[in-house]
């Protein structure tokens, strides 16, 4: 598959619900929200791998 047909499926994926039904169009708070709750997961993993050295995949 070349890049511009790539591109042009890809594009296909946000236009695929109306923006009324995109949650986080509607309720910044609830995008906030979500935007925290997954930096403290990545940041908790982070933690987790530098207190236990050897333990994480790589």
């Amino acid at each position: 598959m070349d890049e511009e047909e790539q591109r042009r499926i890809a594009s296909k994926g946000g236009r695929s619900v109306p923006g009324e039904k995109r949650s986080f169009s509607v309720d910044r708070r609830l995008a906030a929200e979500a935007g925290r709750k997954g930096g403290q997961a990545s940041r908790g993993s982070a933690r987790k791998r530098a207190s236990n050295p050897g333990t994480g995949s790589r």
